[in-house]
């Protein structure tokens, strides 16, 4: 495999016109069944997407050449499931594992359509799930819409680290930007290390040690933000690179999830609604959260007073570290993740966190794209936010777990969110195009 993996990245480095159709490929049969769990397609994606950020492929082409992949190898699955129902547990590599199947479908049974958002980032479990949605007859529209929203979380997940790697290899970047980029990156994957496994093994005080680890390293980066100036500069120059009119217009929708307004409106809301609905801990851990994360986000901008980078025409008059579009948005999202975990196994919990990172995520990478934030303003954001976060839920059960909310609140409270953060990010569209020129 290791003699065959170093041929075909050769052969790709001499014949960079194949690379999109292979990025295409690998993607399809990472998520086809039975392939996905054979072949290690994550670190074939990874190494081809390195090789697409060298300057072969857009990050964009890269991402919409996975997500079109992925979608295949969904489609593909969900074909097969739905043709040969249960004779699929005869075929000759799932009859030889049948653990495969099973460990899928006791998921698909238990969790029904959210295992297809969460399973896509288990890899035993991604490729098997639109074969077990096909064997169980799942509506063919249901799953595909599923299909397509989960995709993209997954494709940007999978492909923007190896893109962003190759970009900046390809670049001409600061002097110190590697090793400012490999003490960063080896800071936060230690901390997400300790905080997953200690999860992972229910140990009563993770939640605690999740805040310390989230607060000592936003200290550290606030004090070392002087000393991770190449850092910045490099990163901005990669994303600098890739703008175009038609991201514009997407970065300021996606930007305007993050105003202050609208999340002050969206917070509201959820936390009324959990009111209403009388889970009174549900509605103090969104509330705690989100309420403590902007006030101090808002003293540390004072404090620390840090100009914005210089791409607007007319740059903003506030502080720019840390992001409180970051801040705000992971506290918003990061509450949610937390009641979907209620009452799951640790693994189910920290995906529904990843997941709910994700729009986060989206929200602060716009700020960076727009060139209103640092890159290093956006990170101390999120982790103001997870320290914030995990410490009041640690706090909140500190005599008692937070108890699941029922499919009923969710059918409530998901939606209306979700569609005020819409409404009130579309309209305020028109007048973020005349804040956010460059």
């Amino acid at each position: 495999m290791s003699q065959w993996f170093d041929t075909m990245t050769l052969w790709l480095e001499t014949n960079p016109e194949w690379l999109g159709l292979t990025i295409f490929l690998v993607a399809c049969l990472e998520c086809l069944a039975i392939a996905g769990i054979l072949i290690p397609g994550t670190v074939v994606l990874f190494t081809l997407a390195v090789l697409a950020g060298s300057g072969a492929l857009t990050l964009w082409e890269t991402i919409a050449l996975a997500y079109a992949g992925g979608l295949l190898g969904d489609a593909i699955s969900y074909g097969l499931g739905r043709h040969f129902h249960q004779g699929i547990r005869r075929l000759p590599v799932l009859r030889d594992h049948p653990e495969w199947l099973a460990r899928a479908e006791n998921y698909f049974q238990r969790y029904g359509v959210v295992s297809l958002l969460v399973g896509r980032y288990i890899g035993p479990l991604r490729p098997m799930l639109p074969l077990v949605a096909g064997m169980l007859d799942m509506p063919f529209v249901r799953f595909i819409l599923v299909s397509m929203l989960a995709a993209a979380g997954w494709a940007v997940a999978y492909m923007l680290p190896g893109w962003a790697t190759g970009a900046a290899l390809r670049l001409p970047l600061p002097e110190g930007f590697w090793s400012a980029a490999g003490t960063v990156a080896g800071a936060i994957a230690l901390m997400l290390l300790v905080v997953i496994l200690s999860s992972l093994r229910e140990l009563r005080w993770a939640t605690a040690v999740a805040a310390g680890l989230s607060a000592t390293l936003l200290a550290a980066l606030l004090l070392g933000v002087p000393y991770l100036s190449p850092l910045d500069q490099g990163l901005m120059t990669l994303v600098q690179e890739q703008r175009n009119s038609t991201l514009d217009s997407i970065a300021l929708l996606i930007t305007g999830l993050g105003d202050f307004t609208t999340q002050v409106a969206a917070g509201v809301l959820l936390t009324g609604l959990l009111l209403l609905s009388r889970r009174y801990a549900a509605a103090a851990l969104v509330a705690g959260c989100m309420l403590f994360t902007a006030l101090t986000n808002t003293g540390l901008k004072h404090l620390f007073a840090r100009a914005r980078p210089e791409v607007l025409l007319q740059p903003l008059d506030t502080f720019s570290l840390p992001s409180g579009h970051s801040s705000a948005a992971f506290a918003f999202f990061l509450a949610l993740g937390i009641l979907a975990g209620r009452g799951t196994p640790a693994r189910t919990r920290l995906t529904w966190l990843l997941l709910a990172s994700l729009p986060a995520l989206a929200i602060a990478l716009s700020r960076v794209y727009l060139g209103v934030h640092w890159p290093t303003d956006v990170l101390a954001g999120a982790l103001l936010a997870g320290s914030v976060c995990a410490a009041w839920l640690a706090f909140l059960q500190r005599r008692a777990v937070l108890a699941p909310l029922s499919a009923r609140i969710w059918w409530l409270i998901l939606p209306a969110s979700l569609a005020l953060l819409g409404a009130v990010s579309a309209w305020s569209l028109p007048e973020a195009l005349q804040q956010y020129r460059y």
